[in-house]
């Protein structure tokens, strides 16, 4: 298998991964409220991978702290907390939806904040981009779907941050392997989230509620595949090819949190569809030009 086909298999495995995590994170919060559910996600995915810590421990750390602290905390602890804070107020499946903004803001940032060149097409996209969100914000207030503005703006946050993670992935941590990063970074954040979530009722509830051991199962499944191992299999594909082709997972995200959604019974419509199209038309545009073709192995490293 070729090197550019293995980038796009790559890259529609972590859709039907991360597109499934909106569905988990609902379902972790059955029996847990959402900081505690983002918490476990990082803590558990942080055991997951500590058994790797004595291999990867002995790596420089002075000379990539910036990165790993970077990564660890925009690229998961602070959207792990927004995700599941905005699931309280929409949908699973308009909060994975609202995700595909990511690489339009990995473009802003690319060029306002580490000087990266872009073109009038990728302007247009972000144009389009931001009008197909706000149109998707708006659908289904007559449907009775919640479309508080401020849970929307905790996904618009979340995204953000994974815009600057991706590029200070790519800037700084590309010489550095995706094990030995993503083990780093969850050093960092992990044990922050246990002390968090022990600090909480966090125990009273997985004894007592009902569908505690349920909605653990799922935020487990989430922390180890969403979080632990993706992290890992992402930040190689950054390394491989560009922060923009990494960040066009969300060309796909939007697609299988619609279809969880469907299956959940959420509210769904055309309208919906419809302005998701136009976002991934906006991320199209984004990805066009230069930043379109992935770089080589060696390029990205």
């Amino acid at each position: 298998m070729n090197s550019r086909l293995t980038n796009w298999v790559i890259l529609i495995i972590l859709a039907l991964i991360w597109g499934s995590s909106f569905i988990l994170m609902k379902r972790g919060m059955e029996a847990f409220p959402s900081d505690q559910v983002a918490a476990m996600r990082i803590f558990i995915a942080f055991l997951f991978l500590s058994p790797l810590l004595f291999k990867h421990i002995k790596k420089s750390l002075l000379k990539h702290w910036r990165g790993y602290i970077g990564m660890g905390v925009l690229g998961n602890l602070i959207p792990a907390f927004l995700f599941t804070k905005a699931e309280t107020g929409i949908s699973s499946s308009l909060t994975g939806a609202l995700n595909s903004l990511t690489p339009l803001f990995t473009l802003l940032v690319g060029v306002v904040l580490f000087r990266e060149k872009t073109g009038w097409i990728n302007v247009l996209g972000i144009i389009i981009g931001f009008i197909g969100a706000t149109g998707l914000t708006m659908v289904g207030k007559e449907k009775g779907v919640n479309n508080d503005l401020l849970f929307i703006f905790f996904v618009v946050l979340a995204t953000i941050c994974y815009a600057l993670s991706v590029n200070i992935i790519k800037r700084y941590l590309s010489e550095v392997d995706s094990l030995t990063a993503t083990v780093w970074a969850l050093l960092f954040i992990g044990p922050v989230a246990g002390c968090y979530l022990f600090t909480t009722d966090f125990v009273h509830r997985l004894t007592t509620h009902p569908v505690a051991i349920e909605s653990l199962f799922f935020t487990s499944i989430l922390a180890i595949f969403g979080t632990a191992l993706s992290v890992i299999v992402f930040n190689t594909l950054i390394k491989n090819t560009n922060p923009l082709f990494a960040s066009s997972v969300t060309y796909l995200i939007p697609i299988v949190a619609m279809g969880w959604g469907i299956f959940d019974n959420e509210a769904v419509s055309f309208l919906h569809f419809a302005w998701i199209g136009l976002i991934l038309l906006g991320v199209y545009l984004v990805n066009k030009g230069p930043h379109s073709q992935p770089l080589s192995k060696e390029e990205g490293r």
